[in-house]
């Protein structure tokens, strides 16, 4: 991770040190118990860990965002002392715009609420859209996921006020068809563009002869449980469309109106906002200022923004097969590190180093097994003269 971008910087978190997922403590409590739930201790920690970047470096910009998430649900939704939602409306007026739209014939009261729900909506995104700017487009194709999850169950609702208890078979279709479009946004674009970014950004920034180095930057962009964060944003997503349309779709004379349901509403609405935060929020704190979007490969060949990545060949131990610090590059230059302690230099054999000037061997020790060999067999066959 290259720490927390500049729009993060707020409650001098800037200062506040950044620990990686390599370095955090492993919770291995379950292996105690039992060796085969071993599998579960990467996730555990990463859970904790991500739960700890949350408490550490969430701060104004994010409380801000999720007040105005819950206010937008809220005020959407509130029904106290005005009766416009359990009371069932008019059906005869329908449509937002026009004198005689139904939008224009309800409670004043229930009116100014809406109003000002839609305002919230529009601060919500809006200061998600200019805090974390890396994320914008993605930020558009959630957006278009949660509006048309929300579209699809009014609509199967209008058949099916039950819905999904006797449902019709279209009533049905509607809600597979909108989640296999949110499937392919969310999942495919969006997912796949976070991990594509992430994958360049590791191999640029974070690129080291030294292989466990390496691994250790891998380690620390870790997207399991982010990816987890987007499966469960789409499951309460579901869930919250579902209970929001369920609780007004009888009609008029037929609505039992349920302020437990509503309430479930709220509490699964501000379920998926928070998980929504997150999923906007982590990408632009674990890669920073580094990239100046987040696009999947094709995206960038189309925007002309194509990365081009440094080829080279990792040499391994004629010993062991572990790969070693020894680099190959595609004009056959072996660049090898210098051995001089505390020295992050390297150069080619038999030059200087780059950095403390002192001359690259053409031996190399393996720092798996200890085995003291020539920097050619690192690279297969090694000739006998």
């Amino acid at each position: 991770m290259d720490g927390q971008p500049e729009a993060l910087t707020t409650d001098n978190k800037d200062t506040i040190e950044m620990i990686r997922l390599s370095d955090f403590p492993i919770n291995n409590n379950l292996s105690k118990i039992n060796k085969k739930l071993d599998f579960f201790t990467p996730i555990i920690t990463e859970i904790q860990y991500q739960t700890y970047q949350i408490k550490t470096f969430w701060g104004r910009n994010e409380f801000l965002i999720i007040s105005l998430g819950f206010f937008t649900i809220l005020l959407g939704s509130w029904d106290l002392g005005i009766g416009e939602l359990s009371g069932g409306g008019d059906y005869n007026r329908s449509g937002l715009f026009g004198s005689e739209s139904g939008f224009l014939q309800i409670e004043d009261f229930a009116l100014i609420l809406a109003l000002l729900s839609s305002i919230s909506w529009i601060g919500y995104f809006s200061l998600m859209w200019i805090y974390y700017p890396i994320m914008r487009e993605n930020l558009v194709y959630l957006l278009l996921s949660s509006i048309i999850i929300q579209l699809g169950y009014i609509r199967s609702h209008a058949e099916s006020p039950d819905f999904p208890v006797e449902s019709s078979l279209s009533s049905i279709i509607y809600i597979l068809v909108v989640n296999l479009i949110v499937f392919f946004l969310a999942g495919f674009v969006v997912h796949r563009a976070v991990l594509e970014t992430r994958d360049i950004h590791v191999k640029q920034k974070h690129s080291h002869p030294d292989p466990r180095i390496f691994e250790n930057g891998k380690l620390d962009h870790k997207l399991r449980i982010w990816t987890f964060s987007l499966i469960l944003w789409v499951i309460f997503l579901n869930i919250s469309s579902w209970s929001g349309s369920h609780s007004v779709s009888p009609s008029p004379g037929d609505l039992d109106f349920s302020y437990s349901l509503v309430i479930f509403y709220i509490i699964t609405g501000m379920i998926s906002m928070v998980l929504f935060l997150n999923i906007i929020w982590y990408p632009q704190f674990m890669l920073g200022s580094s990239e100046e979007s987040i696009l999947s490969s094709r995206a960038r060949v189309i925007s002309g923004t194509i990365i081009v990545e440094e080829e080279f060949e990792r040499g391994k131990c004629p010993v062991c097969n572990q790969e070693t610090t020894v680099r190959k590059d595609s004009d056959g230059l072996i660049t090898i590190p210098c051995n001089s302690k505390d020295c992050g230099g390297s150069g080619e054999i038999g030059t200087k180093c780059e950095e403390c000037g002192e001359e690259i061997s053409a031996r190399i020790v393996c720092i798996n097994c200890g085995s003291d060999s020539p920097v050619g067999s690192h690279f297969g066959r090694v000739d006998a003269w």
